[in-house]
C-alpha cells in the first residue's frame, strides 16, 4: 500500500467528533446502516458539488456501534481543484450538512507522507463508569456506563499496572485472521473525579478488537471484589478468551486523542506500522 497522493490531488487531513448513539459504527456498512464515514463522504460530495467523486476517509481508528469520539483523525484525497476552490468555506459548509451528531473541526493540506492510520503512534481512550447507587446522570446515560456494584479504584490500578507494556493481547481481543494481537500498551491508569465518575484512560500504539472494553470488563471485576488485582495478568499471561472476561457496552468508550510523530518521522512510521510484529523470542509468524 502507498501513502503517495495521486497527481493532482491534495491529501486533507480532517480533525472531527461524533456522539457514536445513532452511529453502526465508524465503516461504510451494506444495507444501508448509518455510520461516521457514510455521512461525512456524502456531505463532502455535496458540499464540493462533487456527486459520485469516490472520496473515501481512512480513519486513525474504526470505532465500534455506539463508540464516540472527540478526537478523530482521518484523511482523504480531493482533487487540487477541488481543494483549492473550496477549502477557505468548507468547514462552515459541512456544518451546515452535517447532521448534529458528527462535527468536523478542521480541515488543512496534511504534510508530505502522512497517513491518518499508518502514521499515528497512539491513540488514547477514556472509558467511563459510576457506580453511584442512583444511576447514571440523565444527562450523561450515552456517554458513562453504569455499574451496581462499588468499585475501589486502587485495586483497579494494581491491576491495570501488571497490563501495561507489549503483550501478545489474544485474551482480550477477538480474533481476526491474519492479523496480530501484539499490541503495546503505553498507559492503562483510573481515576474517580468528583462527580463519583471513574474515568479509565487508555493509551496505546494500536488496538485490537474489543481490547479496551475486554480490558475495562476484566478491571471492573477486580473493582467489585469479584476477583483479585492479579487476576487480569494472569489471564493476558495465559494468552486465550478468558469466559470472565466481559466485553462491557460501546457507550461509556470515547477515542479522545491521536498522537503523530513529526513530519520527518511520517514515512518512517508508516512502514514500521504496518510490519506484522513478533514477541521478542517468538517463533514463526504471529
Amino acid at each position: 500500500m502507498s501513502d503517495e497522493v495521486q497527481p493532482g490531488h491534495v491529501r486533507v487531513r480532517l480533525d472531527l467528533s461524533y456522539d457514536g448513539t445513532e452511529f453502526s459504527g465508524w465503516a461504510k456498512q451494506a444495507g444501508g446502516r448509518r455510520t461516521v464515514q457514510a455521512e461525512i463522504e456524502e456531505a463532502l460530495r455535496t458540499v464540493t458539488r462533487s456527486k459520485g467523486a469516490p472520496y473515501e476517509l481512512t480513519v486513525a481508528g474504526r470505532t465500534d456501534a455506539g463508540v464516540h469520539a472527540r478526537g478523530q483523525v482521518a484523511h482523504v484525497d480531493l482533487p487540487q481543484d477541488v481543494w483549492g476552490e473550496h477549502h477557505g468555506k468548507l468547514l462552515k459548509r459541512l456544518a451546515g450538512r452535517l447532521p448534529r451528531d458528527v462535527r468536523v473541526w478542521a480541515a488543512r493540506e496534511a504534510p508530505l507522507g502522512f497517513n491518518a492510520r499508518f502514521s499515528a503512534v497512539w491513540r488514547r481512550y477514556a472509558y467511563r463508569v459510576t457506580d453511584n447507587p442512583g444511576g447514571v446522570d440523565p444527562l450523561l446515560r450515552n456517554h458513562v456506563l453504569w455499574h451496581d456494584w462499588p468499585l475501589d479504584v486502587d485495586a483497579m490500578n494494581e491491576a491495570a499496572g501488571r497490563l501495561i507494556g507489549e503483550h501478545d493481547f489474544a485474551a482480550y481481543c477477538k480474533k481476526r485472521e491474519g492479523a496480530t494481537t501484539i499490541r503495546t500498551l503505553q498507559e492503562l491508569s483510573l481515576v474517580r473525579g468528583e462527580d463519583g465518575i471513574v474515568t479509565a484512560t487508555v493509551r496505546a500504539d494500536a488496538f485490537c478488537h474489543n481490547m479496551v472494553r475486554s480490558l475495562i470488563g476484566a478491571l471492573l471485576f477486580v473493582g467489585d471484589g469479584h476477583r483479585a488485582p492479579d487476576w487480569p495478568g494472569k489471564v493476558l499471561a495465559a494468552g486465550v478468551r478468558d469466559s470472565a472476561v466481559h466485553v462491557v457496552r460501546p457507550h461509556g468508550l470515547t477515542l479522545e486523542e491521536v498522537g503523530y510523530p513529526a513530519d520527518e518521522l511520517l514515512a518512517a512510521r508508516n512502514k514500521e506500522a504496518r510490519n506484522k510484529r513478533t514477541l521478542p523470542g517468538a517463533a514463526g509468524c504471529c
